[in-house]
């Protein structure tokens, strides 16, 4: 989804480890200028927000975006956030949200190519502790697997 001309501002990397992400989708974010500043300069946090339907409307919650300092008046730091997507991936994403029991997690925050900022969704279903330890001794394997290929050709 996302393209090496994006530039990164946040990333969640633990939703990888704790969600199967099943699908990604790009989503547009409202914001107030304030933030856009503090975007620019970093310090934005996606560890432990979620995106959830509100009167029909698809909103990032608990992202953590801290205030501007210079600015007089400043946004509030974990506002629910309008996120921009289109009525039938929606209620698509609600289908499976709602039937599926799944859930949708920011995987990265981001500006595109054209200086608009943008969010990475997941559709992720929740990984059980067997899971994980699956998934973290086939890390181990293929970690050791190059090694030992690197040992062999050098």
């Amino acid at each position: 989804m996302t393209r090496p001309t994006d530039r990164f501002i946040a990333q969640n990397r633990r939703a990888r480890h704790d969600y199967l992400i099943q699908e990604t989708l790009e989503a547009g974010l409202v914001l107030a200028g304030t933030e856009v500043k503090v975007l620019r300069k970093g310090g934005v946090s996606i560890n432990e927000s979620y995106a959830a339907e509100r009167d029909g409307e698809l909103y990032l919650m608990n992202a953590n975006i801290p205030e501007y300092a210079p600015a007089r008046v400043n946004h509030e730091p974990r506002r629910a956030r309008k996120l921009l997507v289109r009525r039938r991936e929606l209620n698509k994403l609600m289908g499976a949200v709602t039937r599926d029991g799944m859930t949708l997690v920011p995987l990265s925050l981001y500006f595109n190519e054209r200086g608009r900022a943008k969010v990475e969704l997941g559709l992720a279903k929740g990984k059980r502790k067997a899971d994980k330890r699956a998934a973290e001794k086939e890390r181990d394997w293929q970690r050791a697997k190059g090694r030992i290929m690197r040992g062999r050709n050098a």
